[in-house]
């Protein structure tokens, strides 16, 4: 595995475990909605900020619909319904998948 690859794998295990202990403690204890938000919000950037980056960078270039975009109003339409547990996993996922595209 490549840095950049060991990066991503770090990104994706640190996100996916703050989503673990965000999704139960959300269902369990009686938080804010605005703390949920904020909770949700960290890991969603901690995997995301690239896919972000890379998404208003295509739209600068007039790629409006490239992958990056595509993923990023997928999980901004999520996070507008309030379903933040989806807007995450989708990026996640997607990094998985990259991941796994980049090693092969």
């Amino acid at each position: 595995m490549s840095k950049k690859q060991k990066k991503l794998l770090i990104r994706i295990i640190a996100s996916a475990a703050l989503f673990l202990v965000i999704f139960p403690a959300e269902h369990f204890f009686e938080i804010n909605k605005y703390l949920v938000i904020g909770m949700y919000l960290v890991p969603y950037f901690i995997i995301g900020f690239d896919v972000l980056k890379k998404s208003v960078k295509g739209i600068g270039h007039g790629q409006i619909f490239d992958e990056n975009f595509l993923m990023t109003i997928a999980s901004i339409g999520a996070f507008f319904i309030k379903e933040y547990p989806e807007a995450l996993l989708v990026i996640i996922l997607y990094q998985v998948g990259e991941l796994f595209q980049s090693i092969l």
